[in-house]
């Protein structure tokens, strides 16, 4: 699995990227954010806007035709709002507008463009979590079969533009497993195409400290068990490192700690302007698979950058 990464992290190649709209402020920073994206990768960039068919089925063809026209305008104007400012300097683009079933319209465009890309946002700034879950956006996350780049409502502004333009590294995270690794090809290449910094991180759980009851131990024996779990963890990225990027300079970094909080605390302290995760495939929310959906979930919702996530391919 390692190996197959590695081949293909001289670059990932996005030709064709998805940013999604429903003309309110809480699209500006996708958008910003998929324009600076599509610039620096030469992709074609796809501004999308579904019409929802809930409650305009009632009102039948009338109602759905009138609210199409509508977003007609408003798709059209706001591209020409950013074409006034220049954003589609060096980005080719197009406009779609659908309607019906936002997911499965969205799912179609995927699949006829094929889009290497899909940029979302999110709406709420309080209980996100609550929000997220079951809405066309956590459709989106969770299904789409290509990556998504998810911009949290706790992304500033300067977050989505500044993405490819600082020198504030790429966030790698990683359990070691597979379905993570899938991810590691995508944080190689943006740092690469983005000139800036890897940097990789692992978070231990608290459970490798626990202490077998049966035995008295030292305060000395605890702090033995965590210097050796920190250990193992630094040498395994170390390793990763050098069989990824070799001699390129990389960041590495292992926290005790829950999953979620350390991921966004190393974020913020390292300023990174993206944090890349890989996650497992799974069509349901199984009990074995459900603890790394959450965490990505709490990631999305509490980090200050994009949340790049990468689902494993099936025949992983």
């Amino acid at each position: 699995m390692l190996q197959a990464a590695l081949n293909t992290s001289a670059g990932i190649p996005l030709k064709s990227i998805l940013v999604t709209t429903d003309f309110s402020p809480a699209s500006d920073g996708p958008v910003d954010c998929a324009l600076t994206v599509a610039r620096h990768h030469g992709a074609v960039l796809h501004l999308a806007h579904v019409v929802p068919s809930v409650g305009l089925n009632i009102g039948g063809r009338e109602a759905i035709a009138q609210a199409t026209t509508i977003a007609a305008k408003e798709l059209l104007a706001l591209e020409r709002r950013l074409a006034a400012r220049r954003a589609f300097d060096d980005v080719a683009h197009d406009l779609i507008l659908c309607s019906g079933d936002i997911w499965c319209e969205l799912q179609a465009v995927i699949e006829r463009a094929a889009v290497d890309l899909v940029i979302i946002g999110t709406h709420a700034r309080t209980d996100l979590r609550k929000v997220f879950l079951g809405s066309v956006a956590e459709r989106i996350f969770r299904q789409a079969g290509c990556p998504v780049l998810t911009v949290g409502p706790r992304s500033p502004s300067e977050a989505t533009t500044n993405v490819g333009r600082t020198s504030c590294p790429v966030l790698f995270v990683t359990d070691f497993s597979q379905a993570s690794l899938a991810a590691l090809p995508y944080a190689i290449s943006f740092a690469e195409r983005w000139e800036t910094q890897l940097a990789l991180l692992h978070i231990l759980p608290p459970s490798v400290l626990a202490v077998d009851r049966l035995h008295w131990s030292t305060m000395a024996d605890v702090v033995q068990l965590e210097l050796e779990a920190h250990m193992s963890a630094r040498l395994r990225l170390e390793h990763l490192t050098e069989r990824a990027i070799g001699d390129h300079d990389a960041a590495i970094t292992v926290e005790f700690g829950e999953p979620a909080e350390g991921i966004v605390r190393a974020a913020r302290a390292l300023q990174a302007q993206a944090i890349v995760m890989g996650l497992k495939r799974t069509a349901h929310v199984e009990a074995a698979s459900h603890v790394r959906w959450s965490i990505a979930y709490d990631v999305v919702c509490a980090g200050g950058c994009p949340v790049l996530t990468v689902r494993e391919s099936p025949d992983q």
